[in-house]
Order: structure tokens, then sequence, then C-alpha cells
């Protein structure tokens, strides 16, 4: 019985400490994934133009961070011209601290434009705290721009 109560307790502090947002710095010079560098980044809002000819890219994009998971920092949102675009971390590879919000950035990878349905819109909007009443209220998909980050460097 012992046992069964420390395996259980054990358990028990292993998900809350999971549990928790990710902290840690985000200061200028900070690589997360894959380094990457300045050179070549184009600006977030010009990022929406470099998709109209064909649906997906490999791009550096330079922008401010405006919005980071807060259950795993497994994403965060930039915003372009035509609204705040998605920036994943390709593969689940790296997560990022909730400190990056704010900060300026720029993330190498593969941005597409992509429908998101509703049931991942509802996700999304759970990882950064919205409330319940926010959550029911998505009811459509919506299209907008989703960059799989490879690497991401604080500016």
């Amino acid at each position: 019985m012992k046992k069964l109560l420390s395996l259980v307790t054990l358990l028990a502090i292993s998900v809350a400490v999971m549990a928790q947002p990710p902290k840690g710095p985000a200061k200028k010079g900070m690589n997360f994934g894959a380094k990457t560098t300045v050179e070549g980044a184009i600006a977030a809002n010009e990022l929406p133009a470099a998709l109209v000819e064909k649906n997906s890219a490999d791009v550096k994009v330079k922008g401010k961070v405006t919005e980071v998971c807060k259950a795993e920092g497994c994403w965060i949102r930039m915003e372009t011209a035509n609204g705040p675009m998605l920036i994943k971390m390709k593969d689940h590879s790296f997560t990022v601290p909730l400190a990056l919000n704010g900060k300026t950035i720029v993330a190498d990878g593969t941005a597409e434009l992509k429908e998101t349905t509703v049931e991942m819109l509802k996700h999304y909007a759970e990882d950064a705290g919205k409330s319940k009443a926010e959550i029911e209220a998505i009811k459509e998909p919506k299209k907008e721009i989703i960059l799989q980050a490879k690497g991401i460097l604080v500016l």
C-alpha cells in the first residue's frame, strides 16, 4: 500500500511540474530550435504578398511576437499586414518561454496559407488561456498563414 501511495504521489508531482507554463529568459541573441540568423529575413508584413503566387515558401520572417502558448510554449503569434500569423514549432522539436511575448524575433521555416479548423482554433484559444465564452464563440474555420519554424532568434 505504501508503494502505491508513493507512486500516486510521484505521479501527481510529475503532472504538476509538467503542467507549468514555460519559463525562462528570452534575451537578445538567444536561439530556440535550430540556430538561425537575421540575414535574408523579410518583415512579417511582407509575408502575405510573398504567398500570393505560391501557397508555401521557405522564409525567414522578422516581427514582433504578440502571443505565446501558455500551456507548453509550442506556438506563437506574430502580426502581419493581414492579421496574426501562427508560428508552430516544427515537429514539436522545441518550445519557447512566455518571456518571448512582445519581443522581436526572426522565425526560420516554411510558411503556408492554410485553413485552420474550428477544433484547432478552439484548442489554440484554450492554450492561450482564453475564457470559455471566447472559446465557444469560435464557430468558423479561419484561413491564415502558418509557419512551421525550425529555428527562432531573439533580436
